[in-house]
């Protein structure tokens, strides 16, 4: 079968176009914003990519249309598929009947770390022989790539709450029914399609819906939201985390440590990469789920201290002149201080500069104005990029007084940075997207 994907560049429909080339479809996609690394990924494997939604592409004849949830009414090559009845779906749907259809499928919810957990989860199989198939949206960097076809009974998937597509606005997540489900939090976001958390909490429980009774869901018990939800109705087992009198993890930044502990005390340990308390959250919810497929929590932990994280997770881009740079792929308040407070485990009293671009659409729209400054508190200096944004950033982020500066021209941002940068500082980058390369230029600048 040869299918087309409509905005391929996304990390989920990147991923949908490497799995479908991997299980023996001809794969060809289009889109308006090419940036690593999905774009080398796909070129990588060979998969055509055109750079626009012309209508002339009906010409490629493929025998089926698959439409991202970036695409809306009014996209060329959309209404010439309409015009013409060709055969058309979204990723989410392709994806639950073409890989995911007989698989013990494992899925990763929540508002924040969906990615990172995933990233382990899928490692701690792979890591205990397993070969699990997944979709993450991101790259973890024990795999190089986002997503993995394979023979094996297991697939992991990050599930997310936003809309399906154009056609199907239900969260993409009802479409994987999973068997083990992991409910890592839950607070407000996605403002361009949610009206509130009580919005979202609906399609939480639509998704707790399709959890058999033979399954296990995997829920943060510090998470009043996921009570709501689970609440409303649940067919399943239960297995919560972070759990006072019950499972529960901690550890030191300091020396690496990660420790699991259950009702009767600690259970297992290990030395790990990772920092942060909510990475030794995330890392106890794939243990949990991991273990529901019969992999022994001794040797998950095992496993976990060979992960190396995802790409665009406190990582190094490099270091010139004593400062280093890190990109991270922050966007919301919570994540924003909880990758801060992540990166002051890790480097002490040293300085933290933090740069940031709100590009996702919630923070486009303001939504979370009133909450970032007090997200970014743990950094010494902050430095925001407030191009093509509905409303005044310098306002947001006046209660940081001096340390915190505001532009709308990116080569001044930079100029800005490398100007407070001195030997010692860490640069902390957070964006959702490429965010116009500031991350070489800030490395070309600091070593000129």
């Amino acid at each position: 079968m040869h299918i087309h994907i409509l905005g391929i560049c996304g990390t989920f429909m990147g991923g949908i176009a490497l799995l479908a080339r991997a299980a023996g479809h001809k794969v060809t996609g289009c889109d308006a914003n090419v940036y690593p690394p999905m774009s080398t990924q796909l070129a990588a494997s060979g998969i055509g990519l055109i750079e626009s939604y012309d209508a002339d592409q009906i010409r490629i004849d493929a025998d089926l249309w698959v439409v991202g949830n970036a695409i809306s009414r009014g996209n060329p090559l959309l209404e010439a598929i309409l015009a013409r009845d060709l055969p058309y779906t979204s990723g989410p749907q392709w994806l639950a009947e073409h890989i995911l259809q007989g698989k013990w499928v494992l899925a990763v919810a929540g508002t924040h770390g969906k990615t990172t957990t995933s990233a382990m989860l899928a490692w701690i199989l792979a890591d205990a022989g397993l070969d699990p198939g997944f979709l993450i949206g991101g790259v973890p960097k024990n795999f190089a790539k986002s997503a993995h076809f394979s023979e094996s009974s297991f697939f992991v998937v990050e599930a997310d709450e936003y809309d399906t597509a154009f056609c199907d606005k239900r969260s993409k997540f009802v479409h994987y029914r999973p068997r083990t489900a992991v409910l890592n939090n839950l607070e407000y976001d996605h403002a361009d399609i949610f009206p509130d958390l009580a919005a979202i909490e609906t399609q939480f429980h639509h998704f707790v819906r399709t959890i058999p009774g033979n399954g296990l869901i995997v829920a943060n018990a510090a998470e009043p939201a996921l009570d709501r939800v689970l609440q409303r109705g649940c067919w399943t087992p239960v297995e919560r985390f972070n759990d006072p009198s019950g499972w529960r993890a901690s550890g030191d930044d300091a020396d690496g440590s990660l420790v699991i502990h259950d009702r009767n005390g600690e259970v297992g340990r290990t030395c790990w990469q990772l920092t942060g308390t909510h990475n030794r959250s995330n890392a106890l919810a794939a243990l949990l789920a991991a273990r529901h497929v019969g992999v022994p929590l001794r040797r998950g932990l095992e496993a976990l201290s060979r992960f190396e994280n995802v790409k665009r997770r406190l990582e190094v881009r490099g270091q010139v002149a004593g400062v280093t740079v890190y990109d991270d792929f922050a966007h919301h308040p919570t994540a924003i201080a909880t990758t801060l407070a992540g990166l002051r485990g890790r480097v002490g009293q040293a300085r933290i500069l933090a740069v940031l671009e709100p590009r996702s659409n919630t923070m486009k729209l303001g939504t979370m104005k009133d909450a970032l400054a007090d997200s970014l508190r743990e950094a010494d200096r902050v430095f925001c990029y407030a191009a093509n944004l509905g409303w005044d950033a310098a306002a947001a982020l006046a209660p940081l007084g001096e340390k915190a500066r505001v532009s709308t021209d990116l080569d001044e941002l930079v100029h800005l940075i490398v100007a407070a940068a001195r030997p010692g500082d860490h640069v902390l980058v957070m964006s959702n997207g490429s965010f116009g390369g500031i991350h070489d230029k800030l490395l070309a600048a600091l070593g000129g």
